[in-house]
């Protein structure tokens, strides 16, 4: 089967340019939604999983479908895993054919190479701010607060008739909380 796939992002938005494409191309179901690409997209949902092994998937253009090149790549890439082909009139993508192929191979390097030059700037900019003294993360709390639970619950942890529940239930900790605060550095 071939099967379209077309979506505009608001309701004044018009679906008719389109679904004439998807129609001339040959689609025999078209499934459709006027919603952002932010927003939850149940057409498209419904039509990834109506699709079966030598099936077509059609859309006008790329951007109709994904609102990114990674969300793009992994729609592709399981359709691809599920032996459906993938076409985008507009683009002339056919996954079909080697040009196609091609295309998909080249978004999907510039997609790992933009992951990548996302990756060194973030390592940049936090070795940046080390240098300048700044520590990413939230601060360590240790306010007189948390300094009292610390001297408390190690004051209580050397009463061995106290369990790690009873002392918990005692100070209103959960048990992650408690070993946290027994394993933090005295001042």
């Amino acid at each position: 089967m071939i099967i379209g796939y077309s979506r505009v992002s608001t309701n004044e938005q018009n679906l008719d340019l389109q679904n004439d494409a998807l129609k001339n191309f040959g689609c025999e179901n078209i499934y459709q939604e006027k919603v952002s690409s932010f927003k939850s997209r149940p057409e498209l949902q419904k039509a990834l999983s109506f699709l079966r092994p030598d099936d077509t998937f059609v859309v006008w253009k790329l951007d109709r479908l994904a609102r990114s090149l990674t969300e793009l790549l992994n729609i592709i890439n399981d359709l691809n895993a599920r032996k459906i082909i993938f076409v985008a009139i507009q683009d002339k993508i056919d996954t079909n054919s080697a040009m196609g192929k091609f295309q998909i191979a080249v978004f999907g390097a510039i997609a790992e190479f933009e992951r990548d030059i996302i990756t060194e700037r973030t390592v940049a900019g936090l070795e940046a701010a080390r240098k300048r003294g700044r520590v990413g993360g939230r601060p360590r709390g240790s306010s007189d607060e948390t300094i009292k639970k610390v001297q408390l619950v190690k004051k209580m942890r050397e009463d061995k008739s106290l369990s790690v529940d009873d002392i918990c239930k005692h100070i209103n900790l959960s048990r992650s909380s408690f070993y946290r605060l027994l394993n933090f550095p005295d001042n």
